[in-house]
């Protein structure tokens, strides 16, 4: 027997007890403590879920903004008893844990980097033992569903199951939206076995024709037989799915789950560098520009996000391009936010977290230890700056927004940008041999 805690049972078992202990711990504080362990939208998805078991639209309940699907799986927790009532952290959880099997998966795969189980175990044991990971889905957060389709996704993807993959990516869009990122990156990865232009014979067709000829041939060459099935069964779950929810609580879905983020202001424990714009855009909205703030700062997030980063590195490493993309998504993203307290971290983070594991054994941060302790030191210092800057304005009442928070928002999204460079600078050094993808030094 290996005497090495890393192997199958024992980490599977850790993370396991790991989720346990925390639930248990929940239960405690919610009971005996003001500060409640509880995420208040876990309370926003468990009324949302009374209201579908009655026959009710969640949308009765204010401030819910997503798929009535997510209010369908935890029709369970408006049963009475604490049990019950946990239902849908006890989903999270095991959701986590799943999502930490698929990485452990991928990452023996040839494809995910050919390691051993007790190495692939160590690094997807970033997602698997992280406490900020068991916290997050204990206190009823809803991103360990997601994590398990996005993980999934690639799973599929690698192991070129192109349908489950695109009934993957249309599930995951629909419940939240930015998965959509990841199908431009693998459309474009899914590249023909032979897709070089043959050397053209000599042909008494004139040059314009030919080079018609030729640009039609590229075109039907692209929508090759996995681009196609990946469109047609992400679009045919998407559009699916859309139009029943549609069709049961018409307008009210429309403007909950997809209409409100474009318009969205949320300037409230708010990491984007758009914060104080956002304040001062709700604040006196009769005095902003007739340009809105909160809808154009999706241009240059989708501009880096899906296009690109996808089109610039997919072909070269989908699941570094993955992360780079979720990365940038969050880094440019208008709303990034987080509550102050020790009890509530980044939920966001967690989204590119889930995909850390695929990266980080060729990445810079690794070959040279004192860059990844200095990017790390620099992420959690302007973290700690700005949340530090949070606390005098919302606990003590202080004014801080300029130049405080202004300026701590930009520090930490200049570091952001920073670790962003590097990762695009190690993925696109990844090269090939040939149509193969050179395996990367594990």
């Amino acid at each position: 027997m290996s005497s090495s805690f890393f192997t199958p049972t024992r980490v599977f078992s850790g993370a396991v007890v790991l989720r346990v202990i925390f639930l248990f711990y929940g239960l405690l504080q919610d009971a005996y403590s003001p500060v409640k362990y509880t995420d208040i939208d876990y309370m926003v998805f468990t009324d949302a879920a009374r209201y579908v078991s009655q026959g009710l639209s969640p949308y009765e309940r204010e401030t819910y903004r997503y798929t009535p699907l997510l209010a369908w799986i935890l029709i369970p927790t408006s049963r009475p008893g604490t049990f019950w009532f946990s239902f849908g952290k006890l989903s999270f959880a095991v959701s986590d844990v799943i999502a930490g099997w698929f990485s452990f998966v991928i990452l023996q795969a040839p494809e995910g980097g050919a390691m051993t189980a007790e190495r692939a175990l160590k690094y997807a044991s970033i997602w698997l033992l992280n406490p900020m990971v068991a916290t997050i889905s204990t206190r009823g957060s809803s991103e360990g569903l997601l994590a398990v389709m996005v993980v999934a996704l690639l799973w599929a993807v690698i192991r070129r199951r192109i349908a489950l993959a695109g009934i993957l990516l249309g599930l995951s869009v629909h419940l939240k939206i930015y998965p959509f990122i990841y199908g431009v990156s693998i459309i474009w990865s899914l590249e023909s076995a032979h897709t070089s232009t043959p050397v053209h014979k000599r042909s008494s067709t004139p040059t314009d024709s030919i080079e018609q000829l030729s640009a039609i041939k590229r075109i039907l060459k692209f929508f090759n037989r996995s681009r196609i099935i990946l469109i047609t069964s992400s679009l045919t779950i998407f559009i699916s799915l859309n139009l029943l929810m549609y069709a049961i609580y018409s307008k009210p879905f429309l403007q909950h789950t997809f209409l409100y983020h474009l318009t969205r202001i949320d300037h409230r424990h708010n990491f984007s560098p758009y914060n104080t714009l956002l304040h001062l855009s709700s604040a006196a909205p009769e005095k902003v520009s007739s340009l809105k703030l909160e809808s154009l700062a999706f241009i240059p997030q989708i501009a880096v996000s899906a296009v690109l980063i996808p089109i610039t590195l997919s072909k070269r490493d989908l699941a570094g391009t993955m992360l780079a993309q979720t990365f940038a998504f969050v880094a440019f993203n208008k709303v990034c936010t987080s509550q102050l307290t020790p009890t509530n971290p980044q939920q966001y983070f967690l989204w590119y977290l889930i995909l850390l594991p695929f990266y980080l054994p060729s990445s810079s941060f690794l070959s040279r230890p004192h860059l990844g302790i200095l990017a790390l030191t620099l992420w959690i210092g302007t973290q700690a700056l700005w949340l530090h800057q949070a606390y005098l304005l919302e606990y003590l009442g202080l004014s801080t927004f300029v130049p405080g928070l202004f300026i701590s928002g930009i520090l930490f999204f200049a570091v952001n940008i920073w670790v962003l460079g590097m990762m695009v600078e190690d993925i696109g050094g990844w090269g090939y041999d040939g149509e193969k993808k050179i395996k990367r030094i594990m």
